[in-house]
């Protein structure tokens, strides 16, 4: 789409109607992210509901002000951010370790990223990432989740029937396919939003004795809200090397979301609006880490967005920011998007991997060079080692070093690691031939 058929441009003010209209559309986009990772991420901390509630509270809290702060001082693009799939690895591969201990990681990652990117060091890094090593980081994160998918879907305490939500899974799913085949505009872009209400509700149709409320009980708005702020640092070396692999993923993430609006808008200073946008995520996830939350990221389906609204304005996203921060203070109402099953939540996470995969597949399949055998060999070796060892029994990790553990039980660190050795050692040669 061409810049001129916008009806609002990058840095125009649309009318109050329209700013507050466009931006309840682009609320409708972000919030399911927001709900789902950190439904999994609480559950994966906390046993007691107000615990899980505080958690989200945070989530809803950092996810608004970093969107916030890069429309007015970062990229200052028309970004959707939301908490990062890559964290999500990390957290859940990081189990064994402290809380404290995986969000000083999280917090020295970001601070990281923060530095490199600030100071210009992260040209240097971005020659390591080639198409095929692009690709094999998207396809790992859908890989490494697969066992957190298959406990949310299996896994339920309401109805103790693992066939039953296996079932219901699948015919959700491919529900949602279906219904993407065909949508089109913002209806596809908000498909997400559309399924968590309507998966919710068919659940709760055909299980009604498996809803649950909060019974009335919750955190104290601000009291609660600043509950278990993780100044405490707590180092652990191997999770810091993990995190620090992740945060490596995360920065081509958003380097390419960055990009793929930049080159949509054509905007100037583009050069300029990487290095601040980086930075800032980096700053961003350093704050999120000393809040003991999840980091965000700028997601790449914005383009999609700004194609079917014909709004390029990032103003129209300041009013979903603030309703996320709203919302962080308000915990009835995060009590009750906190009800959402989670054999639903896993179907949905489910349909966003596939399309992770997709999106691999496309990287490496779409380049001048085409694909080779030799592309199927570097790619091949760190899917199959990340597969195994995302399904090792937890018997089998505990003989690893304690120190070794978060790296050598992380798939998704691990597929990195010999992706990078079989593209610019093993078949550094050949290829320049």
């Amino acid at each position: 789409m061409d810049s001129n058929r916008f009806k609002y441009e990058l840095d125009e003010i649309p009318p109050f109607i329209d700013l507050l209209f466009l931006g309840l559309q682009w609320f409708a986009v972000i919030v399911p992210t927001v709900i789902i990772v950190g439904n999994i991420v609480a559950g994966l901390h906390f046993s007691e509901p107000a615990d899980r509630i505080i958690y989200i509270q945070k989530v809803f809290f950092i996810t608004g002000v970093s969107l916030l702060i890069q429309l007015l001082w970062g990229h200052r693009l028309p970004l959707v951010m939301g908490p990062a799939t890559i964290l999500l690895v990390g957290i859940t591969v990081s189990r064994g370790s402290s809380i404290s201990a995986i969000y000083t990681a999280i917090a020295m990652g970001g601070f990281v990223l923060f530095i490199l990117s600030a100071a210009g060091l992260f040209n240097f890094l971005k020659r390591l990432f080639t198409p095929p090593v692009v690709a094999v980081i998207l396809i790992l994160v859908a890989f490494t989740l697969t066992p957190t998918i298959l406990n949310l879907i299996t896994s339920s305490s309401a109805t103790g029937q693992a066939l039953t939500n296996l079932c219901f899974a699948f015919v959700f799913v491919l529900s949602i396919f279906a219904v993407n085949r065909y949508v089109k505009g913002l209806w596809k872009s908000t498909l997400i939003l559309w399924a968590l209400i309507i998966g919710t509700l068919i659940y709760y149709l055909l299980f009604p004795h498996s809803f649950a409320m909060n019974n009335g009980v919750y955190p104290d708005i601000l009291a609660g809200f600043f509950k278990n702020m993780n100044f405490n640092m707590s180092f652990e070396p191997g999770v810091i090397i993990s995190f620090l692999i992740c945060f490596l993923a995360l920065s081509i993430n958003d380097l390419g979301s960055i990009y793929s609006v930049g080159g949509m808008l054509k905007p100037t200073h583009m050069q300029k609006r990487v290095t601040r946008g980086l930075s800032l995520t980096g700053l961003l996830n350093f704050l999120s880490g000393l809040l003991g939350v999840i980091g965000s990221v700028n997601f790449s389906m914005s383009p999609g967005v700004i194609a079917s609204t014909g709004c390029a304005s990032r103003f129209t996203l300041i009013p979903a920011g603030a309703i996320l921060v709203l919302l962080s203070f308000m915990p009835p109402v995060i009590s009750f998007l906190g009800t959402v099953p989670q054999v639903v939540v896993g179907g949905i996470l489910l349909y966003i991997m596939c399309s992770q995969l997709a999106a691999g597949l496309i990287m490496v399949t779409e380049t001048e060079e085409g694909f080779n055998f030799e592309n199927g060999l570097v790619m091949g070796l760190p899917l199959m080692l990340s597969i195994i060892i995302s399904f090792l029994p937890n018997s089998v990790l505990n003989t690893f070093p304690v120190l070794l553990r978060p790296i050598l039980g992380n798939g998704f660190v691990v597929g990195v690691v010999v992706v990078l050795i079989m593209e610019h050692l093993i078949f550094r040669k050949k290829k320049s031939e």
